[in-house]
């Protein structure tokens, strides 16, 4: 049985890619609407940026950092419609 989840990835390569990702997310949803009374509307084309550096969504990022965190420590298994994370093979020495 699959899970609708599977196949839903949102992680980064690495740690570093992806924190760097979010710097210049958040940054540039932060910087737009910060700097819009000094710049005005022309500040709110940090908005793209932002929201590009994120994928979409600020939650999808949190999600991909969870799982760039857990990449290979992880494994979830399915039985009989129940599933349950358990630590790879690897991470129980």
């Amino acid at each position: 049985m699959t899970s609708k989840t599977e196949g839903m990835e949102f992680a980064s390569a690495s740690l570093l890619r992806h924190l760097v990702r979010g710097v210049i997310g958040f940054g540039g949803l932060i910087a737009s609407l910060a700097l819009l009374p000094i710049t005005g509307p022309v500040s709110l084309l940090l908005l793209p940026v932002g929201v590009l550096a994120l994928r979409g969504c600020p939650t999808c990022w949190a999600v991909g950092l969870m799982q760039t965190l857990s990449r290979g420590r992880l494994q979830r298994e399915c039985d009989d419609g129940q599933c349950r994370l358990t630590a790879s093979p690897a991470d129980q020495v």
